[in-house]
């Protein structure tokens, strides 16, 4: 995995476009927790911050589910100051994966209506 280049000494690793696979793409996707960080992500033009997730889970918990999306290419964290920012890198895997996100993200919606949820 190549690390981003970054100015701040707390950059975080993430893997290059090229080095963007779709299994771990689908892997980190078919966790419902991850999924429901993503579509967060995708409804809000804006990078968000973790603490801006409402997750029933751990904070510890919520690290490891923003790390493998992270480390599978389907996130970008940076830092601002003191708050990591999170943001779907919607463009690459686009580009890698045409109509792969639409299409996960719209199949969770109609599950999502479909079971009632939020």
């Amino acid at each position: 995995m190549t690390p981003a280049i970054a100015p701040s000494s707390r950059a975080l690793p993430h893997p290059a476009r090229e080095e963007i696979r779709l299994e771990s793409v689908l892997h980190a996707l078919s966790d419902p927790m991850r999924l429901r960080i993503v579509r967060e992500l995708a409804g809000d033009a804006d990078e968000l911050t973790c603490s801006q997730f409402d997750l029933p889970v751990t904070k510890s918990t919520t690290t490891h589910h923003f790390r493998v999306l992270r480390e599978s290419g389907v996130i970008r964290q940076i830092y601002r100051g003191t708050a990591k920012l999170n943001g779907l890198r919607r463009d690459d895997l686009d580009d890698l994966f045409p109509g792969l996100l639409d299409a996960l993200l719209g199949a969770a919606a109609r599950q999502s209506a479909r079971l009632g949820e939020g």
